[in-house]
């Protein structure tokens, strides 16, 4: 029997990426939970399937015998309606930066606002399936990872839990994503006259995103420098990241360390040392793609992290998480 699962938010691009997900999922049934509607849906054939549709009530939600719910929501509406699906015994796994940073101290810092559910921030489990896959088994409340920090963790972790990055002369991280990152709801920035023929940089050495990738790899702030970029294209992140290497001789000893940390893990992709991935080589996947330049002489590296930022930079990583969560084969609805 399939499980009922809700989604919240489902007219947002992350939210319509999981209904996309989930109604090919073998195991999962989704029902869409309505919240508020601040953006129409998009017009569909009279032959495509209606969804079951109820309130987003938690009572309405259990008696639906909906046993797991996704938050395709800005961070203060999962830190209202997380607390209220918990006390019925539902699952949530929330996409937006509401549980992701630990403590309401370093929410605070980082969105500039205070948090309104603190008593579950210790609670929360992040969803990055690669580091965390055991905590993510047993988690009632997953923080599903912002999509900057899946590609930048992704890459750099292995390299600082292998020694082999020269911490002194720190990180350089150049991020560069789609238009859909930024979410639907309008906004002059994201606008088509301002993006199309364009490339900006944002949030220069302040992106929230910035703490997770300092949490999940171990840095200190000031070894960590991070820059965001918005492409004008829909969908993809590519993220250029530059260090000094020590104690590599070549580049097949920098691949060992991918290899060494990512054997096992079906959704990590590595390439030949001295080729690259492109954002076409994964949108629509839940790939996470890894290529390297290495120079022996000088110590300087380049690797490129290339995710598709709606799939495993949100809606395919949130399903990655409630596979681990259901005991079902991780890439199942995925691969």
């Amino acid at each position: 029997m399939a499980l009922r699962v809700g989604i919240v938010g489902f007219r947002g691009y992350s939210g319509a990426e999981l209904v996309r997900l989930l109604q090919a999922h073998p195991q999962a049934e989704p029902w869409l939970l309505e919240h508020r509607q601040e953006s129409p849906e998009r017009p569909r054939p009279r032959s495509a399937p209606d969804l079951p549709r109820i309130p987003c009530e938690p009572n309405a939600v259990a008696e639906a015998g909906i046993e797991l719910v996704f938050l395709a929501t800005p961070a203060d509406v999962s830190m209202e309606l997380a607390p209220r699906f918990l006390s019925r015994q539902i699952r949530v796994i929330d996409l937006s930066g509401a549980f992701r940073l630990g403590t309401a101290e370093n929410y605070k810092r980082w969105y500039r606002e205070e948090h309104t559910a603190p008593e579950l921030m210790q609670e929360a489990v992040y969803g990055l399936p690669e580091l965390y896959r055991d905590r993510i088994r047993n988690a009632r409340l997953v923080a599903n990872p912002g999509c900057y920090p899946t590609a930048a963790s992704l890459a750099i972790r292995p390299l600082v839990v292998a020694g082999v990055v020269e911490r002194s002369a720190g990180i350089v991280c150049d991020a560069k994503s789609g238009v859909s990152g930024a979410g639907r709801k309008p906004s002059l920035r994201t606008s088509f006259c301002e993006v199309t023929e364009n490339f900006s940089a944002y949030s220069v050495l302040d992106h929230r995103h910035v703490p997770e990738v300092l949490m999940s790899c171990g840095l200190e702030e000031g070894e960590f420098s991070f820059v965001a970029h918005l492409l004008p294209v829909d969908r993809g992140i590519l993220e250029t990241i530059y260090f000094r290497a020590r104690g590599l001789g070549s580049a097949e000893d920098l691949l060992a360390v991918y290899e060494e940390a990512y054997a096992q893990e079906p959704f990590i992709r590595l390439y030949d040392p001295g080729v690259v991935p492109d954002l076409r080589a994964v949108q629509r996947t839940n790939y996470c793609d890894l290529g390297f330049r290495f120079d022996p002489a000088t110590g300087r590296a380049v690797v490129v992290a290339a995710i598709d930022n709606l799939v495993k930079g949100a809606a395919g990583q949130a399903v990655q998480n409630m596979n681990l969560m259901c005991g079902w084969p991780e890439t199942m609805g995925l691969a």
